[in-house]
């Protein structure tokens, strides 16, 4: 064999045994068994999941209310709640003094010295959700990538890939609920 054709040979081969490592455990993962729904791209990681009370039931449904006004698609009401498990526990937090971080308040732990709006605004749910998806609408491509990504591009946490446990729970939320 000429050294120009063993090159050749040895480099797909060599790109074939790369893709294998990489590709191996995404497919690895992809094979388990996950539940999906049309909200769903795909669950990722550990998951968590909370008993909800009345009012973090509530604003779970004025999530997806607001998200339904907003003539975004299911994929965009499990982002949100997915990002608010994370963030308050789907609790409307106000004001926590020395436990808040920085001026956070709200659903989302919005805060008003970052733009979000006033204290007022922060804590009502539709305002804070209708916020929350302006910024989801101008990340190029969050319905297709993973939920993590999608809300920490809006979110700027310091825990970027905290949002990913909550995607079966905020997933199991919005099916249940969306038609209701």
């Amino acid at each position: 064999m000429n050294t120009t054709l063993r090159k050749s040979v040895l480099g797909i081969a060599g790109l074939a045994f790369t893709g294998g490592i990489f590709a191996g455990p995404v497919a690895a993962h992809a094979a388990e068994p996950v539940h999906t729904t049309p909200a769903a791209v795909s669950v990722q990681g550990a998951q968590s999941k909370i008993d909800l009370n009345g009012e973090q039931t509530a604003n779970a449904k004025a999530i997806i209310a607001a998200t339904k006004k907003a003539g975004l698609p299911e994929r965009a009401a499990v982002i949100s709640i997915a990002t608010s498990l994370q963030e308050s526990k789907l609790e409307n937090l106000g004001h926590l003094g020395d436990k808040n971080d920085h001026d956070s308040l709200g659903l989302f732990q919005q805060r008003p010295s970052s733009g979000w709006g006033t204290p007022e605004q922060i804590t009502d749910p539709e305002y804070s959700t209708l916020s929350f998806l302006k910024g989801l609408k101008q990340v190029d491509g969050w319905d297709k990538m993973p939920l993590t990504d999608a809300a920490q591009t809006v979110q700027v946490s310091a825990y970027p890939d905290a949002y990913a446990q909550w995607e079966q729970q905020a997933t199991d939320i919005v099916t249940h609920n969306w038609n209701s």
